[in-house]
């Protein structure tokens, strides 16, 4: 893999310009994204690993470890390559292994891009994501932490995660939103709304756990068909689908291993055909 095969690339926020398929961070702790991973020297490699491969967009959040995985991107990378975009999130508290609870407080927002800022050792944050949004803090307050991080600047832009359509029309005319980051994969379009929204709008969307292939991989799957067809495996036929489906999608398949990570990554060298396209979008 190399830098020329990611050659699809999107602007977040018209400023940021990234290649399509990024990398997702959450899988660097340890079980239940909590803790310290078993081989760090592992998670450390998987990361510059992906830069070396081409990525220049990795999505994290500083309640994957909590902290964990912002430090493991600063020991791998920093100091950045210039064009490396770094997205990260607050808004989620953990209380032990896959234990997340909603917290929205702006003092506690801003405490937390506080310490992403320390934890990544950069001086602002490229794209802060609410990570969700707390029913019992007005959206405007939770926002509002961010837009008075942004005129400190200290936050360059702002996205929102796991919304519906009318939940990020209403973040939209709170502040400008450049991304939304929502569950959405072959087996899980709950969010199709939203991804169509996204596309009109011209909104990054961002969609997480984007390998969720399950059954549909089975040997006589046609997901399994496409990829024998075009040399491939299911997972990457899986996140090309992704990419074809909207050009402002932005996969971030997260892993531990750099041979899964240059499987991934392969992905952006195939291209479906309107047949494949129709024969996967029949899954749903």
């Amino acid at each position: 893999m190399t830098t020329a095969e990611l050659n699809d690339t999107f602007s977040i926020g018209g400023d940021l310009p990234v290649h399509r398929l990024g990398y997702g961070a959450m899988q660097l702790p340890g079980p239940g994204v909590w803790g310290e991973p078993a081989d760090r020297a592992a998670a450390v490699r998987v990361v510059q690993a992906a830069v070396e491969q081409g990525v220049d967009f990795i999505d994290t959040a500083d309640s994957y470890g909590p902290e964990i995985s912002e430090q493991i991107i600063a020991e791998a990378l920093h100091p950045y390559p210039e064009n490396l975009v770094i997205a990260t999130k607050a808004g989620l508290t953990r209380q032990g292994p896959d234990v997340w609870t909603p917290v929205g407080r702006p003092a506690y927002l801003k405490q937390q891009v506080e310490l992403s800022l320390r934890h990544l050792k950069v001086e602002r944050i490229d794209l802060i994501q609410l990570h969700r949004i707390d029913s019992e803090v007005p959206l405007a307050d939770q926002l509002g932490a961010f837009v008075e991080l942004k005129e400190q600047g200290k936050v360059r832009h702002i996205g929102v995660s796991e919304v519906s359509v009318e939940e990020l029309q209403a973040a939209r005319g709170i502040t400008e939103i450049v991304s939304v980051q929502n569950l959405y994969n072959l087996t899980t379009r709950q969010s199709q709304d939203v991804l169509d929204h996204a596309t009109a709008e011209g909104i990054a969307f961002i969609p997480w756990f984007p390998i969720a292939t399950g059954n549909l991989a089975a040997p006589d799957s046609p997901v399994a068909d496409i990829a024998r067809e075009l040399d491939a495996t299911p997972s990457q036929v899986a996140l090309a689908w992704l990419l074809q489906k909207s050009p402002v999608m932005l996969p971030i398949p997260g892993t531990k291993s750099v041979d899964h990570l240059t499987e991934n990554l392969g992905a952006a060298r195939l291209t479906l055909s309107a047949e494949d396209m129709a024969r996967l979008d029949a899954l749903a």
